[in-house]
């Protein structure tokens, strides 16, 4: 079971085998330096897409040496999404990964029917992080896809995450399902819906996980507060996974937590064929490359 988020480089070193990773319009420093300390590391091959002669003029500013780099010119960003989305798709790289292209850009090339890497599920966004004041890696998820999801919604949310936590060596892990207060109010909808989850989960009728709610975020993750509250629960205070009511909520606490709890992150999309990375510029360098980690050491881990 992963505890820590450093030891996704265990888990690379462990597989004996570098993964392909293709960076869509690669002419943005941020993901380029992120790729860059990945292939130091030796734990990646890349394909670098997009304007070779920007990529290029990059990596001399950046100091990344770019021998042993597959690059693949094509100035149009558009057309760059599709070349890297398509060599995924084929078979060709194993993890695709957002340069300097928008995130709605690459989402319409991941959702193309064609050559996309639809398999049939929703897309979402999940956060690992490594809180000092928590006892175990943490996940979050939606905070950057979904804005504001259905009931429906929540419950493929919850299998991407699941299913992923199983491959980081979690299989059963307890899901906390967040609202604002701990019992169902009419008027607050995340309750009602929390409470449904919680109710479909002992129906059996999401598996794999344990799952309970309406919880807040208090009796989520801190077992002092779960019992000053008088609650009964095998999730809260041991939460490994928090389902946020909407985006609105949940990228306020992933940043911050990356902001003022003096945490480590990786996150990915899923709900894809193939692990997507998507990072902001305003994820530290250390984020992107944890996130390229993520990302790499669970593709094929089935």
């Amino acid at each position: 079971m992963l505890t820590r988020i450093i030891e996704l480089e265990k888990m690379l070193q462990g597989q004996k085998i570098r993964k392909k990773l293709v960076l869509a319009v690669a002419q943005d420093s941020y993901a380029l330096e992120a790729v860059s300390k990945a292939v130091l590391k030796g734990f990646i091959d890349p394909v670098l897409v997009g304007n070779k002669l920007l990529i290029k003029q990059l990596a001399i500013e950046g100091e990344i040496n770019l021998d042993g780099y597959a690059i693949i010119d094509e100035p149009d960003s558009l057309k760059a999404v599709e070349t890297a989305v398509r060599l995924v798709h084929e078979g060709s790289a194993e993890v695709l990964m957002k340069g300097g292209c928008s995130t709605g850009q690459l989402l319409k090339g991941v959702l193309n029917r064609d050559w996309g890497l639809r398999n049939g599920d929703l897309l979402s966004h999940f956060a690992l992080f490594e809180i000092p004041a928590y006892h175990k890696l943490l996940g979050i998820t939606d905070v950057a896809i979904n804005i504001a999801p259905t009931l429906e919604d929540k419950i493929a949310i919850i299998n991407n995450a699941v299913d992923f936590f199983g491959r980081l060596g979690t299989p059963y892990p307890k899901v906390a399902v967040i609202a604002a207060v701990e019992t169902v109010n009419e008027q607050m909808p995340a309750t009602i819906e929390a409470a449904k989850l919680a109710l479909m989960n002992r129906e059996n009728k999401i598996r794999n996980c344990l799952i309970d709610g309406p919880l807040a975020f208090d009796t989520a993750i801190s077992r002092e507060s779960a019992l000053h509250k008088n609650m009964i629960s095998e999730v809260a205070g041991d939460s490994d996974l928090l389902i946020m009511p909407d985006i609105e909520a949940g990228n306020i606490l992933y940043k911050a937590l990356a902001y003022f709890a003096n945490s480590k992150v990786a996150s990915v999309i899923l709900g894809a064929s193939a692990p997507i990375v998507l990072t902001s510029r305003s994820d530290s360098e250390e984020a992107k490359l944890n996130s390229v980690l993520l990302a790499s050491a669970v593709e094929g881990n089935n």
